[in-house]
């Protein structure tokens, strides 16, 4: 999941910074040049996020083959759409993917891109503060079973170890320091621990799953999906915008893009990252059903409460949960910054700067973290949010807003098999979205 907006060129600083500021900038770009390892590392962290941990649930509704297709599919799209948006991008003269909506559509394109942004980033808090609760307090599935967070494990159930106590301790005495920062900074650090964790998460799972299958304790898993009514056909297009939410990073593409300076480059560490990802999200989705089988939760964490009969793997189990835990924490006022910035400049475009206005600053950031807060106890269950997200905000920034600017072609650059392609991807968004929230809502009815 993303850490940062599309409305900075450089992370977390607004457009709006002193002009001493913007010289630092400027000074500091000629003196460090990023390089293409140094993109594919951000792009990489821009991608991979809390989307790690629905995954491995895809596998169980589309089944392994359906599923690895379906990944690849996305990862092409999306290389697809984000080519797009440079090429767009270094015909005119915007430097952010709402500067460039504004280019072709005007205000109205550069609030869409806004909004959509400032659901997205919402939506990932929310599903943070959700996968924390269910790692410190646990949750009961669909059917019945309930899962032990690690606070109960360790100290039994009482009320103080509550999903909803849990959260808000975490929420006022983790999360309100971090975010009353005026200046984020050590993003990089923040990178290093995303991708880090990302890969010690799939290291441990497929260890375990490997320990699993040889001691013949292994679940069943499907390769095909079991379509016994017209129901459960539908219910195959409920794991497409859990897909499509957790390849989004559309948002950051301008701030990493031009830090590097050449759509080539850029373009290729685009590639190269969307290729790791994919092997990161398939291997995860693949050993985690290989571990848990049909029982995985939406938040494979949760299934990591099982017993394992050894004391390694009990600590392997609390491990993975508590670090992944700890990351989101870490990731969690990234997000906030980013999205309290996007609120601002949407509401208040002639104020002055945020970092500057205690009221304005305070205000935000208390109304942020009750939002998010309240809508991580109502709705628990983190699939719910990417389905939502990924069937709305996440399938315009990803692929309806960039196949509308090559529809739109205000620089006359684009091709007819650019435009066939542009108005084929918009089509199967909406068409896949429009089934996608249906099915949802048929479900909950």
């Amino acid at each position: 999941m993303p850490s940062t907006t599309s409305e900075s060129i450089v992370p977390l600083l607004s457009e709006h910074s002193s002009p001493a500021i913007r010289t630092a900038k400027t000074t500091d770009e000629k003196q460090s040049q990023p390089s293409v390892s140094g993109a594919v590392f951000n792009v990489s962290t821009s991608i991979i996020g809390a989307g790690i941990m629905s995954i491995p649930a895809t596998l169980k509704v589309l089944g392994v083959v359906p599923a690895f297709f379906l990944i690849v599919f996305v990862g092409v799209v999306v290389d697809v759409s984000v080519e797009f948006m440079l090429r767009f991008t270094y015909a005119g003269e915007s430097k952010t993917y709402a500067g460039l909506m504004y280019e072709s559509f005007g205000r109205l394109g550069s609030v869409a891109v806004q909004i959509s942004v400032m659901i997205t980033n919402l939506g990932c808090l929310i599903i943070y503060l959700i996968i924390i609760g269910d790692v410190l307090s646990g949750d009961q599935s669909d059917d019945g079973s309930v899962h032990l967070g690690v606070l109960q494990e360790w100290f039994g159930i009482h009320w103080w170890n509550t999903r909803n106590v849990a959260i808000l301790f975490i929420v006022v005495f983790v999360m309100l320091p971090l975010v009353l920062f005026r200046r984020v900074e050590l993003l990089s650090m923040s990178s290093a621990v995303a991708v880090l964790l990302a890969v010690v998460f799939v290291g441990i799972c497929s260890a375990m799953a490997v320990t699993a299958a040889v001691k013949g304790q292994s679940r069943s898993i499907r390769l095909l999906p079991h379509l016994d009514d017209q129901a459960a056909f539908f219910n195959l297009f409920t794991a497409i915008p859990v897909i499509v939410t957790a390849f989004t990073f559309h948002f950051n593409v301008h701030a990493i893009g031009m830090e590097l300076g050449k759509p080539a480059a850029m373009a290729s560490a685009v590639r190269i990252s969307l290729v790791l990802c994919a092997l990161i999200y398939f291997s995860i989705g693949l050993f985690g059903y290989i571990l848990f089988g049909d029982s995985i939760e939406a938040d494979i964490l949760v299934n990591f409460d099982q017993a394992t009969g050894s004391t390694i793997g009990l600590l392997l189990n609390d491990i993975v949960r508590l670090s992944y835990a700890l990351h989101l924490m870490l990731v969690f006022p990234l997000l906030n910054f980013s999205l309290r910035a996007n609120i601002d400049e949407l509401l208040f475009p002639n104020k002055s700067l945020l970092a500057k206005d205690t009221k304005r600053f305070l205000a935000l950031t208390l109304i942020l973290l009750g939002v998010a807060y309240l809508f991580a106890i109502a709705i628990p269950n983190i699939w719910y949010f990417f389905q939502f997200m990924g069937s709305t905000a996440a399938v315009c920034i990803a692929f309806i807003f960039p196949g509308a600017l090559v529809l739109r072609d205000v620089h006359g650059i684009a091709t007819k098999k650019d435009k066939i392609i542009a108005a084929t991807m918009i089509i199967l968004a909406v068409i896949t979205s429009i089934i996608a929230i249906s099915s949802n809502l048929y479900s909950l009815s």
